[in-house]
């Protein structure tokens, strides 16, 4: 049975929150969290709060065994572009876009 965590509109870019996401897809709970916990990436904080999150619904609502648990899929899709607008020199604009992040990760039970 597969259990999983969203975290949706998160205030980091895709690309950095990827980066993170890749670590751990496929390894298991115990060594995807302790990877997170090292890595010096904001984007590594944001991970290990959704995979705890996920970990707690496996454990609470399904009650799963932890140690059994591993990271089936792990993945960042884009949000919604909130769109600002810097001044810059002889009365000009240039657009910042400050982009958002969905994280989903999914767990599942090894088979024995």
């Amino acid at each position: 049975m597969e259990v999983q965590s969203k975290l949706r509109y998160v205030r980091i870019s895709p690309r950095k929150a990827r980066k993170a996401v890749d670590l751990i897809r496929g390894k298991g709970v115990e060594e995807a969290s302790n990877l997170l916990m090292l890595s010096p990436q904001k984007s590594a904080r944001i991970v290990k709060k959704v995979l705890d999150s996920a970990i707690a619904n496996a454990n609470a609502n399904y009650s799963m065994d932890v140690d059994n648990l591993f990271v089936k899929r792990a993945f960042v899709d884009e949000g919604a572009t909130l769109k600002r607008f810097m001044p810059r020199a002889m009365g000009r604009a240039t657009q910042i876009l400050k982009r958002t992040s969905h994280i989903t990760i999914v767990l599942d039970e090894k088979s024995s």
